[in-house]
């Protein structure tokens, strides 16, 4: 999503960055399959946040 941003914005956004990185697909996909497994069967109405700190 975002290999199509030039990389002067791409390190603005990565140094605004609590955690001083971009992420990467595998963690929004790790929190998917967290909220698809029985583990989240008591998680309800919640908004997970997978963006490093950036908004809190």
């Amino acid at each position: 999503m975002i290999s199509s941003v030039e990389d002067d914005i791409r390190k603005e956004l990565q140094k605004q960055t609590p955690a001083g990185r971009l992420g990467h697909a595998s963690e929004l996909a790790a929190a998917v399959v967290y909220l698809c497994s029985t583990d989240a069967s008591f998680t309800t109405g919640q908004i997970i946040h997978i963006n490093g700190g950036l908004y809190i």
